[in-house]
């Protein structure tokens, strides 16, 4: 028996069952039958990622990060971010054999992605339920993979690459794998730190098994030793300064709870709408207060949610997070309802699934256009080795445009702590990054910039707040042109002018 089964399954549907021998009736069809339906569904669900250069600045900054990582620059040092190695190497590795011009490989490499965490899924379902729970599974993810805005379901981001991860931890737990269960958690932790999340079902899991302290340690080891490797790669220090204590008003809820709040009740909304499918058989048996899947499985959600809720942000591309234990409440419920409920659950994914395709399919990018229009404005205005600051939050205009960021911050938002929409409150020098300032100052005077690019039009973190850079564009800088809203300063020819201070800024 599974430890899965040991921790209370629920019973499965009628005429279900579950995996029997490989001499089983139909034991050795399950997977040539459904493997080419999920490889079907995971291109199709991927399709509109393919119409866009980039769907959101997140593709933006990792493209941009990687062609600098290419280049010489060091992670956590010389380009920084606030999220964990493992994407930004994916990408750079993609960028060094077939080029930095385009995504394409990278949102190739999205689809095999979620077709993994289909399967996985379905393997799951199928030990846990039987074959038909399994092909419910794996068809069921894919539909529901989609269902969020189509900037946050179909960008090559970190969620998509998280998700894998962390449905292989429960894969290697259910089975009791606990060296592979560690070093899948690790996975999911150095593509985005709320992929830890999975952690907690994998423990319930491991209180289940017979060799407990064996297991706790196998779990430990293969957990440990990559993180170790990767903090030994990139700087220890660096490495948790960047991904966790650098962060503290980044993830403070202080002066935008009624904005984040409205998000959060947005995008959960839009989530429910494309796991309709899924939901509404929970719901009915948590109506008639029976028993809808095992413990470990409401722990993965509420795991899930709470890592939706870091940092008080609640982007759509969060509650990717969301959709594996989601598809197994779903897949479990559907197991304990008479088998005519399958059929209209699954025919309403697919109609929310056809919905978010083509909102896809036919979205326009309102943001893109002014990114490529600034980005040509700059290339046209510079030379290939020339530097440039784009004081903004689309770091994309850096890879479109070709050049050399002028600093170690590829966003306005590290130095200010504006993001997403954030108000006023809370958005300045000092509420940026700790060190990240002097930094900047330091590379602006050692390095001039050619242009400086302000393309903060009118939020709060424009120049005028921002003493350092206001000093920077007022000795050395000139305003030369307006393109789209965004403010072009080139370098002014000769000494930088004296401040009143006679300090240099």
């Amino acid at each position: 028996m599974s430890v899965a089964q040991r921790v209370a399954a629920p019973a499965p549907a009628p005429g279900a069952r579950s995996d029997g021998p490989p001499t089983a009736p139909g034991a050795g069809r399950f997977w040539p039958r459904l493997l080419p339906v999920l490889c079907a569904l995971a291109v199709t669900t991927r399709l509109p990622s393919f119409t866009r250069p980039l769907w959101n600045p997140d593709e933006g900054f990792l493209a941009t990060e990687a062609r600098m990582l290419a280049r010489g620059a060091v992670l956590y040092s010389t380009v920084v971010d606030r999220k964990p190695p493992l994407l930004p190497w994916l990408y750079q590795l993609c960028f060094g054999l077939f080029g930095d011009d385009s995504l394409l490989p990278v949102k190739i490499l999205a689809v095999p992605a979620q077709l993994l965490t289909a399967v996985l899924l379905a393997s799951l379902a199928r030990r846990r339920w039987g074959e038909r729970a399994g092909c419910t599974a794996g068809v069921l993810y894919l539909l529901v993979s989609i269902g969020l805005d189509p900037e946050d379901a179909q960008a090559a981001t970190f969620e998509v690459f998280m998700v894998p991860w962390t449905a292989a931890a429960m894969w290697c737990a259910d089975r009791g794998r606990w060296s592979a269960a560690g070093l899948a958690v690790a996975g999911a932790v150095l593509t985005k730190q709320t992929g830890g999340a999975v952690l907690a079902p994998v423990l319930l899991l491991l209180c289940a098994h017979h060799r407990r302290a064996a297991g706790a340690g196998a779990l430990a080891l293969g957990f440990v030793l990559p993180v170790a490797a990767v903090a030994w790669l990139t700087g220890p220090a660096r490495l948790l300064f960047w991904t966790v204590t650098g962060s503290g008003s980044y993830a403070s809820a202080q002066g935008v709870l009624t904005l984040a709040l409205s998000r959060a009740a947005f995008n959960a909304g839009v989530l429910c709408l494309g796991c309709a499918g899924l939901l509404v058989p929970v719901v009915v048996l948590l109506l008639t207060r029976r028993r809808v899947a095992p413990p470990e499985l409401w722990l993965w959600t509420a795991a899930s949610a709470v890592a939706v809720t870091t940092g008080f942000h609640f982007f759509g591309h969060y509650y990717l997070q969301l959709l594996p234990p989601l598809t197994l409440l779903g897949t479990s419920a559907l197991c304990a309802l008479p088998r005519p409920a399958s059929p209209p659950a699954i025919a309403g994914a697919v109609l929310t699934c056809g919905f978010f395709l083509i909102w896809g399919l036919t979205s326009h990018a309102p943001g893109l256009p002014h990114s490529l229009e600034v980005a040509r404005a700059a290339r046209e205005r510079t030379a290939p080795t020339d530097r440039v600051l784009f004081w903004g939050m689309h770091p994309e205009q850096y890879w479109f445009a070709d050049r050399q960021p002028a600093g170690h911050c590829l966003t306005a938002g590290l130095l200010t702590n504006y993001s997403g929409g954030r108000g006023p409150s809370r958005v300045g020098e000092a509420y940026g990054v700790p060190g990240t300032w002097p930094v900047l100052r330091r590379e602006l005077s050692l390095r001039p910039p050619a242009l400086i690019v302000d393309d903060s039009r009118g939020k709060p973190y424009g120049p005028s707040r921002m003493p350092s850079l206001r000093a920077v564009l007022d000795r050395r800088y000139e305003r030369v042109a307006v393109v789209d809203g965004a403010v072009f300063y080139a370098r002014r020819p000769g000494p930088p002018r004296p401040t009143t201070s006679g300090r240099a800024a």
